[in-house]
């Protein structure tokens, strides 16, 4: 009865992408707490706590552990990359790094993608939205140029507000007013929407002036618009290199009247900000006989769990504790990295990468996985723990459902709800899907295990089939094998069962099959600028399935009868009926009032070869189309969603979501298929207005000039293979 209970209070998405009348409780405010390089091991629930009992050097977490208790532990979340940008990229838009249309590898101040992101999807759910603390994906690198040079400034990307570092450089730097630069191409701006406000931060530390601010923030937003949920995503930038301490201890209490507090007088921007910078180690660290790297870094993790401790207090103050989602995550593995700075951080002292191998930029669980807490009284039992694997693009369907809002077919992710609720069990499996290409190789920190030690880098691979991740470093080609590991027995990654399991050379097929069929490859060519690195698996056809099954046509679900937002995702379970290939079904051939739409099945490639294929709609204001191969979390194949002009055509190479490219430019390769069966989703919105419905889908390959799929292409299984 319990999980019972607590799904009524959640507003769940199920039919349609209005709040069910039945949802009484209102849309919970969310914040996300997100920082920057803190390694799994650095959480004292999950790993440093338990190294008292081995008599080593310890840091703790207090007000974190508590958060843990107070909600659930998820000790196997994975960030969407093993370094920040790209894994602060899929966290925003909802897609892993395979589908990611600008920010891959070590495309750093590269523009967020123009598409849906988390803060403009709860915006149209009725949400104030604000970005407080390091951006990094604006565009124009180390440009500091603000809302009108940088092409993707956080208020261009759904944020009512913007507080903080625009690019990812300047977020190097923990006294913006008082550090020198950054390094050699290291310039800072703190931004307060469209001013530049750094010279009012002297002496002010990072980490509590965005707390402050935060905490400001807050306070408005509730006193201005009451009973208005918020979407709050504070993302600190420690305990990144370089390893700054504070001026001073954290004030006493914390909320409303202790804490860190927001001035906004220059000069006194914030309580803290006096006394002499970079100071202040906690007593129980400088008693310590430790190097001081590990004294500054231990400091900075205790002003971060402060920070998230005072938040938490404020939301009791206010009230609205219980029905606000607090997400605490950070955005890759711990770090080693200061050769700009003074004290260069070696995370093997704190094992800050827990019981696991590798750091940030390895593909090892030590520089993915990443500690994440979640904290909703109102809805999540206090004192869980969950082993199911997610990543961050996980967080816009799970967003999308509490706000009550249809998750947008371009998301990959699954909804966490069934898991941050108690059900244990989530209700669709999702993808746990990295790609990393990085020189260097894996350090050889002496509890590491010896295969790992020195292992190169390279091109890197990793995805989950079941509870087996597979992993591959240095990938030459496709046909190199994944290692196979159960990271649940085996968290350092030292048993490979590639050879070993009943069905290891399945599985190991399974694997190569499928990050193939989850991913689209890059015109190097002629795409946006960037750091872009070409895979040794790109000119690969991606194979299709088995379906013995399959009989003519394509099933066909009425997502709403109205126009949606964007193009949804069908939920789970969604009625289907049976059509003669992409069709409407005769009760909506006529329509002009508007609904919402999915086909899905198979479509059968003739022969071995590059295709590409085209999607127009009919003119209608709000008609727009999503194309997807091989499942939900598939290659996105034509995006004629955000932004399109309805009655105009796309095609699947173009790079839709940049600012740099329109539509029609040329931003992905033809898509490399071998013949067969292909799993297949078409999402569709037909916007109210004079036409009635228009899909036309069309193809162009081998011997095939284009022209509109035939009926006679398309297929249907009873099993849904294509979910």
């Amino acid at each position: 009865m319990r999980f019972f209970h607590y799904l009524l209070i959640v507003p769940v998405c199920l039919a349609g992408w209005s709040l069910p009348a039945s949802a009484k409780a209102p849309k919970p405010n969310i914040v996300f707490i997100l920082v920057d390089d803190m390694g799994w091991g650095d959480l004292g629930c999950f790993y440093q706590n338990d190294r008292h009992k081995e008599r080593k050097p310890v840091l703790t977490t207090p007000n974190l552990d508590k958060m843990g208790k107070e909600g659930i532990q998820l000790r196997r979340h994975y960030s969407g990359a093993p370094v920040c940008a790209p894994s602060r990229a899929s966290l925003f838009s909802g897609v892993h790094q395979g589908n990611a249309r600008v920010v891959r590898d070590n495309t750093f101040d590269m523009p967020l993608e123009n598409s849906h992101t988390l803060a403009s999807v709860l915006k149209q759910a009725g949400y104030s939205t604000a970005l407080i603390g390091k951006w990094g994906l604006g565009g124009g690198r180390e440009s500091g140029g603000g809302p009108d040079e940088s092409t993707a400034f956080p208020t261009k990307r759904g944020f009512d507000y913007f507080f903080g570092y625009l690019d990812h450089i300047a977020g190097h730097r923990h006294y913006p007013a008082n550090d020198p630069a950054a390094g050699p191409r290291g310039i800072t701006a703190i931004w307060d929407n469209d001013k530049i406000i750094t010279k009012d931060c002297d002496k002010a530390y990072s980490t509590d002036l965005l707390t402050a601010r935060a905490k400001k923030w807050i306070v408005d937003h509730e006193k201005e618009d009451p009973g208005k949920p918020f979407f709050l995503a504070l993302t600190y930038i420690a305990p990144h290199a370089a390893l700054k301490v504070p001026t001073k201890a954290y004030p006493s209490g914390g909320g409303l009247k202790g804490g860190v507090q927001w001035i906004g007088e220059p000069g006194r921007i914030i309580n803290t900000a006096s006394g002499e910078i970079d100071s202040f180690i906690y007593p129980r660290y400088k008693r310590q006989d430790w190097p001081e790297f590990a004294k500054r870094h231990a400091t900075m993790i205790g002003r971060i769990d402060e920070g998230v401790g005072d938040i938490l207090h404020l939301l009791k103050d206010l009230k609205i504790d219980k029905n606000t989602l607090v997400v605490f995550a950070s955005d890759n593995g711990p770090h080693n990295e200061g050769s700009f700075y003074k004290f260069v951080q070696n995370p093997s002292f704190f094992r800050s990468y827990g019981p696991f191998d590798g750091i940030k930029r390895d593909m090892w669980e030590g520089g993915m996985r990443v500690p994440a807490l979640v904290r909703w009284p109102a809805a999540i039992p206090a004192g869980q723990v969950s082993q199911n694997p997610g990543q961050f693009h996980d967080w816009m369907a799970t967003f999308a459902e509490v706000a009550g809002v249809p998750v947008p077919a371009r998301t990959d992710g699954t909804s966490l709800i069934p898991t941050l609720t108690g059900h244990g069990e989530r209700q669709e499996p999702g993808i746990v899907y990295f790609e990393y290409n990085y020189g260097g190789k894996t350090p050889a920190y002496a509890d590491f295990a010896d295969e790992h030690k020195n292992a190169i880098r390279g091109q890197q691979q990793a995805v989950y089939i079941g509870k087996y991740i597979g992993v591959r470093t240095g990938i030459k080609n496709q046909s190199d094998d994944f290692q196979i590991f159960d990271t649940e027995k085996d968290p350092q990654e030292t048993n490979n069962l590639a050879t070993s399991l009943p069905n290891a050379s399945k599985l190991q097929q399974e694997m190569k099959d499928k990050v193939l069929r989850v991913r689209r490859v890059y015109d190097y060519n002629n795409t946006v600028r960037g750091n872009l690195v070409h895979r040794p698996y790109d000119n690969e056809l991606v194979p299709g399935v088995e379906a013995p099954d399959a009989k003519p046509g394509l099933a066909f679900a009425l997502i709403d009868s109205k126009p949606a937002p964007w193009v949804p995702r069908a939920p789970k379970g969604t009625k289907t009926e049976s059509v003669n290939g992409l069709v409407f079904p005769a009760s909506l051939a006529s329509d002009k009032k508007g609904f919402s739409g999915e086909w899905s099945g198979l479509i059968r490639i003739p022969k071995d070869g590059d295709y590409k294929f085209f999607v127009k709609t009919d003119a209608n204001s709000g008609s727009k189309a999503f194309v997807r191969l091989h499942g939900k979390d598939g290659m996105a194949l034509v995006d004629a969603d955000f932004a399109y002009t309805p009655g105009e055509e796309v095609d699947s190479s173009a790079a839709i979501g940049t600012d740099e490219c329109k539509p029609a430019k040329t931003g992905m390769t033809p898509v490399h298929l071998k013949a067969g069966l292909h799993p297949i989703t078409i999402g569709y919105v037909h916007g109210a207005g004079e036409s009635a419905p228009v899909l036309d889908f069309s193809w162009k390959g081998p011997q095939i000039k284009k022209a509109l799929v035939p009926a006679d292409a398309f297929f249907q299984v009873s099993a849904h293979q294509n979910r």
